[in-house]
């Protein structure tokens, strides 16, 4: 056995096991350490098939932004666990039935599948102009061309996530002092000083 089948047996091995841990850890925290684990063995795949562009970005992006963001959610978000699976089986059979017609839809489409010779053919063909390339700048001339618009739809995507998340955890409580900026312009100074003639000698 060489060297790249060792890594690819090994990287696939951990990966599959960790995203069964994702759905099988009973703490939430765990879950998303798991799908951290399964990014960064997914990851060292793409490496081993030579795309270190998707390597690199879905650590990157999924690990560095996504994946912490999961975890900056379930940590900051005081949610009762317990709470939410008490109505488990209520909603089993539902589930259920949800569950058995994905997996109807998912072995009728794979068992109709088929690749064509000629289309595999020419996917696996270099891009005209740039085939002298490399991989990472022949991607990036496609993304901030043909591809800008959807390029741009997912960075607002991901925009509108991160400010979901912000606003879900902002806590105001109500025994902290804090300072409102728009109170303090609009304060009258009649109302915030008082000048008062004192006597020499005497208090207020």
């Amino acid at each position: 056995m060489s060297v790249i089948a060792l890594f690819f047996y090994l990287f696939a091995t951990v990966t599959v096991a960790s995203a069964f841990m994702v759905i099988a850890a009973r703490n939430p925290v765990h879950s998303v350490l798991f799908l951290i684990l399964a990014f960064f063995n997914a990851s060292g795949l793409f490496m081993l098939m030579g795309a270190e562009f998707l390597a690199l970005i879905l650590i990157v992006v999924y690990v560095g932004a996504v994946a912490v963001l999961f975890l900056f959610v379930v940590m900051m978000l005081d949610v009762d666990f317990a709470e939410l699976r008490e109505g488990f089986l209520q909603y089993l059979p539902i589930g259920g039935i949800i569950a058995a017609i994905m997996a109807i839809e998912l072995i009728l489409v794979l068992g109709s599948y088929s690749i064509d010779a000629e289309t595999a053919r020419v996917a696996v063909q270099p891009i005209p102009d740039m085939a002298e390339t490399s991989n990472i700048k022949a991607l990036g001339d496609l993304l901030y061309t043909r591809y800008i618009f959807f390029f741009q739809l997912a960075g607002m995507v991901l925009l509108v996530a991160m400010i979901g998340a912000i606003v879900l955890t902002l806590n105001h409580r109500t025994d902290v002092k804090r300072q409102n900026i728009s109170d303090q312009v609009a304060r009258d100074p009649d109302d915030a000083v008082t000048l008062r003639g004192v006597k020499s000698g005497e208090g207020i």
